[in-house]
């Protein structure tokens, strides 16, 4: 699956939000000042050739919806940057997360106690 550009990210996470949306619809979530009508046509015209995104036609118009959730997009885009810079290693992310990032103890501690009741999850799938 290709990478997503700025542009088109920004896009898609409107598409994510909605569920489904005329260009109108993803227009209208921008911000002001917003793209130009036609550019953010063109952006939705390049993610449907990259098949992120599908349509449905009502007469002249169309109504987009993606084809991949935000969820399974994230999850394989970060298997990309662990596999690319730490060698495939999540531990050396998570480290490199823990050691670059301003955490403080109370978030530290929560992290620790999610990845303890994760163990513990897989632990009783075990048994």
């Amino acid at each position: 699956m290709n990478e997503l550009t700025k542009a088109e990210e920004q896009v898609m996470q409107y598409v994510w939000k909605l569920e489904k949306a005329f260009l109108k619809d993803i227009v209208d979530q921008f911000p002001e000042p917003r793209p130009a009508y036609t550019t953010i046509s063109t952006v939705v015209r390049v993610l449907v050739k990259k098949e992120f995104l599908e349509f449905t036609t009502y007469g002249k118009i169309r109504e987009y919806y993606a084809t991949i959730s935000k969820d399974n997009y994230f999850k394989r885009h970060m298997k990309e940057v662990i596999g690319n810079f730490f060698n495939g290693s999540t531990s050396k992310f998570a480290l490199f997360f823990a050691n670059n990032e301003d955490l403080d103890l109370t978030e530290l501690e929560n992290m620790k106690m999610l990845l303890e009741d994760k163990i513990e999850q897989l632990k009783s799938k075990d048994d």
